[in-house]
């Protein structure tokens, strides 16, 4: 299914382009000659890298624990030959005294009892590795259902004041402090709040998500009688966005986590007034309980 998305996304890529150009393709290095695309293509292909990386992170889990279940068979398989050769050797010294005898049949039954528990061991880490898979694709599913959710319901705003996009598994809402605050504040403006109120609806249905606000700004240092630089800056705007959701949009504050990354997780260059305006922003990383997978994986160990 994973698959068909992203085929699908290379598709909308395709239509939304100015040029005939091929496109690199997931793990390839992004071309430099990518002018010919539109903004939205643009998105659409960061979006479709994204989806990349969260399929091989998946991947990665499932191999892993296809490694347990192989080595699991190897066992069973050694065991196997154990018995073999055991039972060789009980047939062999059957003419031997009484003792000998019971010693190798005792032998035999505790290779079997091993054999028998190695087998149940399989049993439980298949079940197990089927479980997961299952949990995983449903937290896919709804993480996608999600964006597109958030998506629709935040058309009203420019692409500069605000995105979306899925990453690792987790729905990302960057807002931009045009959209947010006046510089140096960590006053939310009305139309900030609007923005806000739009996406507390969403996370007011889909209670099963945990909210994380970061706050980010640009490398241009800040120092005022009320912030003493900008990761004081970033994480008074990051509380602010969480007192706002909580209070006046009623969303639990058990789902939420305030924090501020100051200008040392930039989007782009802060060399440029266009690569510090990505910068200055404000994420909520939306993430869909973990817990059921989290159970799992305990009882597997």
């Amino acid at each position: 299914m994973k698959t068909n998305r992203i085929i699908l996304l290379l598709c909308a890529v395709a239509l939304a382009a100015t040029s005939c150009a091929p496109f690199y393709k997931c793990g390839e290095a992004k071309p430099e000659n990518m002018y010919f695309l539109t903004k939205r293509a643009m998105l659409l292909l960061e979006e479709r890298d994204s989806l990349c990386y969260a399929l091989e992170a998946r991947e990665n889990d499932v191999a892993n624990l296809n490694q347990d279940v192989d080595g699991l068979n190897k066992d069973i398989e050694g065991l196997k030959e154990s018995i073999r050769e055991v039972e060789q050797k009980y047939n062999e010294l059957m003419g031997e005294k009484l003792s000998e005898s019971e010693q190798f049949n005792l032998a035999l039954q505790q290779k079997t009892k091993e054999l028998n528990e190695k087998e149940r061991l399989l049993e439980e880490r298949e079940k197990s590795l089927n479980e997961l898979r299952q949990v995983i694709a449903r937290q896919d599913s709804l993480t996608q259902r999600l964006n597109d959710v958030i998506r629709d319901a935040l058309l009203g705003f420019k692409s500069d004041e605000l995105s979306v996009e899925v990453k690792n598994g987790k729905v990302f809402v960057s807002m931009s402090d045009k959209l947010l605050f006046k510089s140096g504040s960590a006053a939310v403006e009305a139309k900030g709040k609007e923005a806000l109120k739009v996406l507390a609806d969403v996370l007011d249905k889909n209670r099963d998500i945990d909210i994380l606000v970061e706050g980010h700004t640009d490398s241009i240092p800040i120092h005022t009688a009320v912030y003493r630089d900008n990761w004081d800056l970033s994480v008074a705007r990051a509380t602010s966005i969480v007192r706002i959701l909580t209070s006046e949009y009623r969303i639990e504050p058990t789902r939420l986590t305030a924090s501020g990354k100051g200008e040392y997780s930039p989007k782009a260059s802060n060399s440029t007034p266009e690569g510090r305006a990505q910068n200055r922003r404000t994420e909520i990383i939306l993430s869909p309980k973990l817990d059921e997978i989290m159970q799992l994986l305990k009882m597997d160990k």
